[in-house]
Protein backbone atom coordinates (compact mmCIF):
# COMPACT_ATOMS: atom_id res chain seq x y z
CA UNK A 1 0.00 0.00 0.00
CA UNK A 2 1.11 3.21 -0.78
CA UNK A 3 -0.67 6.78 0.02
CA UNK A 4 -0.16 9.68 -0.48
CA UNK A 5 -1.46 12.50 1.99
CA UNK A 6 -1.29 16.21 1.12
CA UNK A 7 -2.18 18.77 4.25
CA UNK A 8 -1.73 22.50 3.96
CA UNK A 9 0.73 23.05 6.64
CA UNK A 10 3.68 21.45 8.48
CA UNK A 11 1.80 21.45 12.02
CA UNK A 12 -0.65 19.23 10.26
CA UNK A 13 1.80 16.82 8.26
CA UNK A 14 3.90 16.10 11.28
CA UNK A 15 0.33 15.50 13.35
CA UNK A 16 -0.15 12.81 10.49
CA UNK A 17 3.54 11.66 10.82
CA UNK A 18 3.56 11.55 14.62
CA UNK A 19 1.39 8.44 14.53
CA UNK A 20 4.24 6.48 13.34
CA UNK A 21 6.34 7.81 16.00
CA UNK A 22 7.11 11.06 13.82
CA UNK A 23 10.36 9.93 11.65
CA UNK A 24 13.49 10.94 11.39
CA UNK A 25 15.33 12.22 8.64
CA UNK A 26 17.93 10.25 6.74
CA UNK A 27 16.30 8.14 4.18
CA UNK A 28 16.27 9.06 0.61
CA UNK A 29 13.32 8.75 -2.05
CA UNK A 30 14.33 4.78 -2.55
CA UNK A 31 14.05 4.23 1.36
CA UNK A 32 17.82 3.75 1.92
CA UNK A 33 19.02 5.01 4.94
CA UNK A 34 21.89 8.21 4.54
CA UNK A 35 22.13 7.96 8.44
CA UNK A 36 23.77 5.28 9.61
CA UNK A 37 20.90 3.44 11.09
CA UNK A 38 17.30 2.60 10.71
CA UNK A 39 15.08 5.41 10.07
CA UNK A 40 11.63 5.46 11.29
CA UNK A 41 10.94 7.44 7.84
CA UNK A 42 12.45 9.11 5.30
CA UNK A 43 12.11 13.07 3.78
CA UNK A 44 12.42 13.79 0.29
CA UNK A 45 11.86 16.43 -2.29
CA UNK A 46 9.49 16.72 -5.21
CA UNK A 47 9.49 20.38 -6.94
CA UNK A 48 10.41 22.36 -3.69
CA UNK A 49 7.98 20.48 -1.30
CA UNK A 50 9.32 18.74 1.45
CA UNK A 51 7.85 14.86 1.84
CA UNK A 52 7.71 13.19 4.60
CA UNK A 53 7.32 9.09 4.67
CA UNK A 54 5.99 7.32 7.36
CA UNK A 55 4.92 3.76 6.98
CA UNK A 56 2.34 3.44 4.00
CA UNK A 57 2.05 7.19 3.84
CA UNK A 58 3.87 9.92 2.06
CA UNK A 59 2.85 13.13 3.55
CA UNK A 60 3.39 16.29 1.77
CA UNK A 61 2.63 20.25 3.32
CA UNK A 62 1.58 21.10 0.06
CA UNK A 63 0.67 24.52 0.72
CA UNK A 64 -2.70 26.86 2.08
CA UNK A 65 -5.97 27.12 -0.46
CA UNK A 66 -6.62 24.85 -3.07
CA UNK A 67 -4.60 26.04 -5.85
CA UNK A 68 -1.51 25.30 -3.77
CA UNK A 69 -2.95 21.74 -2.52
CA UNK A 70 -3.39 21.09 -6.56
CA UNK A 71 -0.17 21.97 -8.00
CA UNK A 72 1.36 20.07 -5.05
CA UNK A 73 -0.33 17.05 -5.23
CA UNK A 74 0.43 16.75 -8.63
CA UNK A 75 3.61 17.24 -8.76
CA UNK A 76 3.82 14.93 -6.19
CA UNK A 77 1.45 11.83 -7.93
CA UNK A 78 4.03 12.73 -10.98
CA UNK A 79 7.07 11.67 -8.73
CA UNK A 80 5.54 8.11 -7.57
CA UNK A 81 2.89 5.67 -7.64
CA UNK A 82 0.29 5.59 -5.48
CA UNK A 83 -2.72 3.79 -4.40
CA UNK A 84 -4.78 5.98 -2.83
CA UNK A 85 -4.84 10.38 -2.52
CA UNK A 86 -6.14 11.83 1.00
CA UNK A 87 -6.68 15.35 1.74
CA UNK A 88 -6.05 16.08 5.61
CA UNK A 89 -5.69 18.84 8.57
CA UNK A 90 -7.74 20.66 10.37
CA UNK A 91 -10.93 22.81 9.90
CA UNK A 92 -13.83 24.30 10.75
CA UNK A 93 -16.92 22.51 11.65
CA UNK A 94 -20.61 23.46 11.36
CA UNK A 95 -22.49 23.87 15.01
CA UNK A 96 -24.71 20.77 15.49
CA UNK A 97 -23.00 18.73 13.13
CA UNK A 98 -19.20 18.46 13.69
CA UNK A 99 -18.33 20.09 17.00
CA UNK A 100 -14.45 21.48 18.40
CA UNK A 101 -12.27 18.42 18.61
CA UNK A 102 -14.53 15.68 16.37
CA UNK A 103 -13.62 14.15 13.14
CA UNK A 104 -15.29 14.32 9.71
CA UNK A 105 -14.45 11.97 6.79
CA UNK A 106 -16.12 13.72 3.86
CA UNK A 107 -19.15 12.15 2.01
CA UNK A 108 -18.61 14.73 -0.14
CA UNK A 109 -16.11 17.04 -1.25
CA UNK A 110 -17.93 20.29 -2.84
CA UNK A 111 -15.55 23.65 -3.74
CA UNK A 112 -18.21 26.37 -2.45
CA UNK A 113 -17.29 29.03 -4.22
CA UNK A 114 -16.35 28.67 -7.53
CA UNK A 115 -18.65 30.60 -9.96
CA UNK A 116 -20.12 33.66 -10.35
CA UNK A 117 -22.30 36.43 -8.60
CA UNK A 118 -25.40 37.45 -10.88
CA UNK A 119 -28.41 39.85 -9.26
CA UNK A 120 -30.34 36.30 -8.57
CA UNK A 121 -27.44 35.18 -6.51
CA UNK A 122 -24.13 32.69 -6.64
CA UNK A 123 -23.93 30.46 -9.12
CA UNK A 124 -22.03 27.98 -9.30
CA UNK A 125 -19.35 27.11 -12.19
CA UNK A 126 -21.01 24.31 -13.44
CA UNK A 127 -24.38 26.10 -13.77
CA UNK A 128 -22.09 28.51 -16.20
CA UNK A 129 -21.79 25.57 -17.94
CA UNK A 130 -18.33 23.93 -17.75
CA UNK A 131 -15.86 22.97 -14.75
CA UNK A 132 -17.39 20.58 -12.04
CA UNK A 133 -17.68 21.47 -8.45
CA UNK A 134 -17.91 18.07 -6.57
CA UNK A 135 -16.24 14.52 -6.08
CA UNK A 136 -17.26 12.05 -3.63
CA UNK A 137 -15.04 9.22 -2.41
CA UNK A 138 -15.13 5.81 -2.20
CA UNK A 139 -18.10 5.11 -0.32
CA UNK A 140 -17.03 2.52 0.82
CA UNK A 141 -13.91 3.68 2.01
CA UNK A 142 -15.62 6.47 3.70
CA UNK A 143 -18.02 3.74 5.76
CA UNK A 144 -14.88 2.39 6.94
CA UNK A 145 -12.83 5.36 7.54
CA UNK A 146 -15.42 6.87 10.00
CA UNK A 147 -16.22 3.60 11.60
CA UNK A 148 -12.38 3.01 12.48
CA UNK A 149 -12.04 6.48 13.52
CA UNK A 150 -15.86 7.75 15.13
CA UNK A 151 -15.53 10.71 12.52
CA UNK A 152 -18.52 12.31 11.51
CA UNK A 153 -19.03 11.70 7.99
CA UNK A 154 -20.82 14.76 5.63
CA UNK A 155 -20.12 17.14 2.85
CA UNK A 156 -16.78 19.04 3.45
CA UNK A 157 -16.61 22.40 1.70
CA UNK A 158 -13.28 23.69 -0.11
CA UNK A 159 -13.61 27.48 0.01
CA UNK A 160 -10.79 30.36 -0.57
CA UNK A 161 -11.98 32.79 2.29
CA UNK A 162 -12.58 30.96 5.34
CA UNK A 163 -15.47 32.16 6.99
CA UNK A 164 -15.83 34.61 9.52
CA UNK A 165 -19.38 35.80 10.16
CA UNK A 166 -21.95 34.12 11.43
CA UNK A 167 -24.32 35.26 7.83
CA UNK A 168 -21.69 33.18 5.75
CA UNK A 169 -22.09 30.80 7.88
CA UNK A 170 -25.99 30.33 7.39
CA UNK A 171 -25.67 31.07 3.55
CA UNK A 172 -23.17 27.87 2.93
CA UNK A 173 -25.55 25.74 5.21
CA UNK A 174 -28.37 26.98 2.74
CA UNK A 175 -26.82 26.47 0.07
CA UNK A 176 -25.37 22.54 0.99
CA UNK A 177 -27.71 21.46 3.37
CA UNK A 178 -25.19 18.52 4.26
CA UNK A 179 -21.87 20.60 4.66
CA UNK A 180 -20.27 19.00 8.30
CA UNK A 181 -16.94 20.95 7.89
CA UNK A 182 -14.97 23.62 5.65
CA UNK A 183 -11.65 23.76 4.89
CA UNK A 184 -9.05 25.38 1.91
CA UNK A 185 -7.69 22.04 0.19
CA UNK A 186 -9.60 19.04 0.15
CA UNK A 187 -11.15 19.76 -3.66
CA UNK A 188 -7.65 20.83 -5.20
CA UNK A 189 -6.41 17.33 -3.84
CA UNK A 190 -9.33 16.10 -5.32
CA UNK A 191 -8.50 17.35 -8.71
CA UNK A 192 -5.44 16.64 -8.82
CA UNK A 193 -6.11 12.89 -7.99
CA UNK A 194 -8.69 12.69 -10.27
CA UNK A 195 -6.58 13.46 -13.32
CA UNK A 196 -4.35 10.83 -11.97
CA UNK A 197 -7.50 8.52 -12.00
CA UNK A 198 -7.02 7.97 -8.10
CA UNK A 199 -9.41 7.46 -5.37
CA UNK A 200 -9.61 10.27 -2.77
CA UNK A 201 -10.48 10.96 0.51
CA UNK A 202 -11.17 13.47 2.66
CA UNK A 203 -10.22 13.96 7.05
CA UNK A 204 -10.64 17.17 8.95
CA UNK A 205 -10.10 17.12 12.21
CA UNK A 206 -12.58 20.25 13.99
CA UNK A 207 -10.19 23.02 15.58
CA UNK A 208 -13.41 25.49 15.88
CA UNK A 209 -16.42 26.40 14.71
CA UNK A 210 -17.44 27.95 11.55
CA UNK A 211 -19.21 31.47 11.72
CA UNK A 212 -17.64 34.51 13.66
CA UNK A 213 -13.87 34.34 14.10
CA UNK A 214 -13.36 33.76 17.75
CA UNK A 215 -9.58 32.43 17.56
CA UNK A 216 -9.89 32.23 21.94
CA UNK A 217 -11.86 29.33 21.25
CA UNK A 218 -9.66 28.09 18.86
CA UNK A 219 -8.44 24.23 19.81
CA UNK A 220 -5.75 23.76 17.55
CA UNK A 221 -3.62 21.70 19.91
CA UNK A 222 -6.75 19.16 20.72
CA UNK A 223 -7.32 18.77 16.46
CA UNK A 224 -4.23 18.03 15.66
CA UNK A 225 -3.93 15.21 18.28
CA UNK A 226 -7.59 14.15 17.07
CA UNK A 227 -5.94 13.54 13.37
CA UNK A 228 -2.43 11.98 14.89
CA UNK A 229 -4.87 9.71 16.53
CA UNK A 230 -7.40 9.02 13.90
CA UNK A 231 -4.41 8.12 11.48
CA UNK A 232 -2.91 5.39 13.98
CA UNK A 233 -6.45 3.56 13.15
CA UNK A 234 -6.43 4.34 9.69
CA UNK A 235 -3.49 2.08 8.11
CA UNK A 236 -5.24 -1.73 8.50
CA UNK A 237 -8.54 0.03 6.99
CA UNK A 238 -6.91 1.63 4.12
CA UNK A 239 -5.22 -1.55 3.58
CA UNK A 240 -7.78 -3.78 3.71
CA UNK A 241 -10.18 -1.53 1.32
CA UNK A 242 -7.04 -1.22 -1.68
CA UNK A 243 -6.57 -4.66 -1.44
CA UNK A 244 -9.90 -6.24 -1.29
CA UNK A 245 -13.03 -3.57 -0.93
CA UNK A 246 -11.93 -1.22 -3.68
CA UNK A 247 -13.58 -2.29 -6.62
CA UNK A 248 -16.86 -2.93 -4.67
CA UNK A 249 -16.85 1.10 -3.88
Amino acid sequence: MHVLVVTAVPAERDAVTRAFGGGRPGADHSGNDSSGGGAEASVFHVRGAEVHRAGPFDVLAGGVGPAAAAASTAFALASDRYDLVISAGIGGGFAGVAPVGSLVVAGRVVVADLGAETPEGFVPVTGLGFGQVLHIPPRSLVRAAAAATGAVTGTVLTVSTVTGSAGRAAALLAAHPGAAAEAMEGFGVAEAADLADLPVLEIRAVSNAVGPRDRDAWRIGDALAALTDAFGKLAPVLEGWIHHDRNDS
